[in-house]
């Protein structure tokens, strides 16, 4: 099963080089399918299901459709799905029904509930999901629960990997996504030449569960790197410096981060859009809290980050992106932008 992909993708990685930087976008896609399958002489031959098209999930499945593969997509909205249908991708009525008889089954949701919902519910991705096949879980989850799936998929004789993303909405949409994978390593070499469509950086780091672990890890250094950022511009402008200065300066130095070079920028926009929504960054926290307690750590940097984020769900901004933590502590000392 994996030569075929291997050989297929690879053709598509080495076009993509070619095709890349004219940016291809929206519409502009079913272009770039064609042109792909006039480069590769032919379109891909693996069946993919794919359940979640939100803002993370809709650029990572149109990816696989510009490469040429038949995609079937299922979303609790299907209003977010129309793009990707008027794209090639043949919709579906359940998890189930997008995941029975796909080679490759993908799956990124909001929580940890969604992920049970979509994978042991009725009509679920389990229920349908062919003998010898992988499904992979892309949500950021909960371990215990990945290492579930993986039990369960074994038994009905399935491959399961956790691969959790980072990266937010730029890395979705530019394909340049980092992917952290558990599970088996084997189902991982056969899945890589799809994960290479969706991201750059895709790295294999045990059994299941594994890749959720390491997505807690990032999410722990994000969450105190952010206190840090909006601080510092907090401090820059009542200063009266001027901010997109001051990142230009402090964003290639030691101090330089992806938070700063590219929420920060948005921060002094006034844009605080979802790449990444607060709630969601919220429960990562409570999954990564909970992780480090079973284990005996202490996170106070975590936990002070994650009672700010609480304010800001409080306050209404969960459905905003992390970056409106600056709202949160500008709050604070009453700060004038």
């Amino acid at each position: 099963m994996s030569k075929g992909v291997e050989r297929d993708s690879s053709a598509y990685s080495r076009t993509r080089k070619i095709l890349r930087p004219l940016r291809f976008q929206g519409s502009a896609n079913l272009l770039f399918a064609i042109l792909l399958r006039v480069f590769m002489n032919g379109s891909m031959s693996k069946s993919i299901g794919w359940i979640g098209t939100g803002v993370m999930g809709y650029p990572m499945a149109g990816h696989l459709l510009s490469a040429g593969y038949d995609v079937r997509i299922y979303n609790r909205t299907k209003d977010k799905a129309i793009p990707l249908i008027q794209q090639g991708a043949r919709w579906c009525e359940s998890a189930g029904d997008a995941s029975e008889g796909a080679d490759f089954v993908f799956s990124i949701v909001g929580f940890p509930q969604d992920v049970e919902e979509i994978f042991f519910g009725e009509r679920g991705i389990l229920s349908t999901a062919k003998n010898g096949s992988v499904v992979v879980d892309m949500t950021t989850s909960e371990p215990s629960l990945a290492e579930r799936i993986y039990e369960t998929a074994k038994e009905k004789e399935v491959s399961s990997l956790d691969a959790p993303v980072s990266g937010g909405d730029l890395g979705a949409r530019n394909a340049t996504l980092s992917m952290m994978v558990g599970g088996d390593e084997e189902s991982f070499r056969q899945t890589k030449p799809l994960l290479e469509v969706m991201g750059e950086n895709i790295s294999w780091f045990g059994p299941a569960g594994s890749g959720q672990r390491v997505k807690m890890s990032n999410q722990i250094l994000i969450a105190t790197t952010m206190i840090g950022t909006v601080e510092s511009l907090l401090y820059a402008v009542r200063s009266g410096l001027k901010p997109n200065a001051v990142i230009d300066l402090i964003g290639s130095g030691a101090a330089g981060c992806w938070s700063i070079n590219n929420l920060g920028r948005r921060i002094v926009k006034g844009d605080y859009a979802p790449g990444f929504f607060i709630k969601h960054f919220v429960k990562d926290m409570s999954i990564a809290l909970q992780d480090a307690e079973r284990l005996g750590l202490k996170l106070p940097g975590l936990s002070l980050a994650k009672e700010f984020y609480d304010q800001a769900v409080e306050a209404g901004q969960g459905n905003e992106g992390t970056q409106a933590l600056y709202k949160v502590l500008e709050s604070m000392s009453s700060a004038k932008t």
